[in-house]
């Protein structure tokens, strides 16, 4: 990547660090942890993806722990949940925008990581969408909750899966900068819209009601 554009990958990562931090000091709170806690959680919430794609990737000692910022941020914006509340509908305009660039960035940075480090496409889609979503699973696991990109909620995991896939198919046709520039600007939209629309894949409700439908109308036969 070139340095321009490195900064700004990194500019928005460290947005989306400081934006997950604060989801997780909002946890938190709706938990009553003590402020260790909101530290705790605000690292996981921010840092969790990033630094198991690292890790799996075997190629150094993770970012999140070799450029300080990282670390700053996520304790900061956990001291800042600490002492402030974010709500009201302000807060709840601009948290999905940011949380939807921090996901589209993560997926795109993460697929490009993993091509580069001479990974196939399977495992690079594998490694992006974890470091868009693992930091919430990996706090979601610690406080003994199903981790939210499971199912329940608007489309998130499959926002950072079709991010990582435009990564993928973009890799050798544009350069590197390109590919995590498109890539952020299709995932990151779609939570948004995911959001507004109310976006969900069908879940056991779903295919229990199909089973229902079905003994109520079975197939006559021929």
């Amino acid at each position: 990547m070139t340095t321009d554009l490195g900064d700004i990958v990194r500019t928005v990562d460290l947005i989306g660090v400081a934006v997950n931090g604060l989801l997780g000091a909002e946890i938190a709170r709706r938990e009553r942890l003590d402020p260790v806690g909101f530290a705790v959680l605000a690292i996981l919430s921010g840092l969790g993806g990033g630094m198991i794609r690292d890790t799996l990737l075997q190629q150094g000692t993770p970012v999140a722990l070799t450029d300080s910022w990282y670390l700053v941020v996520a304790i900061a914006a956990a001291a800042v949940g600490y002492t402030l509340q974010f709500e009201g509908r302000v807060w709840n305009r601009v948290y999905p925008a940011l949380d939807g660039l921090a996901l589209g960035t993560w997926a795109a940075v993460g697929t490009q990581k993993s091509l580069s480090a001479g990974l196939g496409w399977l495992p690079s889609l594998l490694l992006g969408t974890i470091t868009a979503v693992g930091g919430g699973m990996v706090r979601d696991v610690v406080l003994a909750r199903r981790p939210a990109f499971l199912g329940g909620n608007t489309l998130y995991a499959t926002c950072a899966i079709i991010a990582s896939g435009v990564a993928i198919m973009l890799n050798g046709l544009v350069t590197a900068e390109v590919g995590v520039l498109a890539a952020t600007a299709v995932g990151a939209p779609m939570v948004l819209i995911a959001k507004a629309r109310g976006w969900t894949l069908p879940g056991e409700s779903a295919r229990v009601g199909v089973q229902a439908i079905k003994r109520r109308y079975p197939r006559q036969s021929s």
